[in-house]
């Protein structure tokens, strides 16, 4: 069977629409990939545009995608008949060229946690540093969801599946800005304080987001373990919201638990502010959605620093 772009074979052209932009990459632009930690990568001519997990995000342009389809049109300019000639041309002049990996079961990622520091001192005087209660901070490590690493002292931050083996770890220094995952990091199960029984869950862009949160409800008087708290380790802004993408860690939390409210706790700027416009749309008609961006500041550390120097906001 053929198609009506110049006699290319259906098969061939499916094949051209499924390609991976990593696969596209290493196979066809080797020197301009650059691995930044564990399975993310960037491209050395874009250094904003990452690529994680099966998908492709642009920050410096806000745009993003799957495809290596996408990433021709929408970060190299061609158009959309000119790129699956492009990709189709070359699959069919490679005959090693194979989408089996796409067609078969993915295999089981093996998660490779940074090596535990003795003391967790250096992590601790840096989280409190930031805001976060202590309190916060010994439920984490005495609960193995936080821990120092070595040789770097950077704050770990570790996700479980639902029979409580790890299968995520965030790594933020605690010296410089450094921020990763560890190696083999599954993103459907990031760092997460689920509650034992809840219908609102609370989502963040980043753990540390996720505990300042928690330190401001302690500081208002609140129980900081009432509702699940989830955060995403980063956003995208997905093109396919309306069919109903959303994050894999938040898609993985509802299969889970059983939530009817939801408050997106994205940073208050352009990148969470449309990721939050995006999420919203994908669950809308299935879940009670609302829009919780921090009062005062980018994030919610931010404003919980604000706080802790004495800076009030409106609660």
């Amino acid at each position: 069977m053929t198609t009506k772009y110049k006699n290319i074979p259906q098969q061939t052209l499916e094949q051209a629409r499924q390609l991976d932009l990593l696969t596209y990459i290493e196979r066809y632009e080797p020197n301009n990939l650059e691995r930044v930690s564990g399975n993310e990568y960037r491209l050395r001519d874009h250094d904003s545009l990452r690529i994680s997990n099966g998908k492709w995000y642009w920050w410096s342009q806000g745009i993003g995608g799957a495809s290596s389809l996408d990433y021709l049109i929408k970060v190299r300019g061609y158009g959309f008949v000119e790129a699956v000639e492009m990709l189709t041309g070359r699959i069919e002049s490679d005959p090693s060229f194979s989408i089996a990996p796409k067609m078969q079961a993915k295999r089981e990622k093996l998660l490779i946690l940074p090596e535990k520091c003795g003391s967790n001192d250096k992590m601790i005087a840096y989280l409190t540093g930031r805001g976060i209660d202590r309190e916060i901070i010994d439920y984490c490590i005495e609960n193995d969801l936080l821990y120092e690493s070595l040789p770097y002292h950077s704050a770990v931050f570790v996700g479980y599946d639902s029979e409580g083996l790890p299968k995520y770890a965030s790594i933020r220094g605690t010296v410089g800005s450094y921020k990763g995952e560890a190696s083999g990091s599954d993103k459907r199960y990031s760092f997460r304080l689920p509650a034992e029984e809840s219908g609102s869950l609370y989502v963040f862009e980043s753990a540390i987001d996720l505990l300042s949160f928690a330190t401001l409800q302690k500081r208002n008087g609140n129980d900081w373990q009432t509702h699940h708290l989830l955060s995403l380790a980063g956003v995208y802004r997905s093109n396919n919201a309306r069919e109903g993408s959303i994050p894999l860690a938040l898609e993985r939390f509802l299969a889970e638990y059983d939530v009817g409210r939801i408050y997106l706790c994205l940073d208050n700027d352009n990148a969470g502010r449309d990721a939050a416009e995006c999420y919203g749309k994908a669950l809308e008609g299935k879940y009670e959605v609302h829009y919780a961006f921090p009062k005062r500041g980018k994030d919610y550390n931010e404003m919980l620093q604000m706080v802790v120097g004495g800076r009030d906001y409106e609660r």
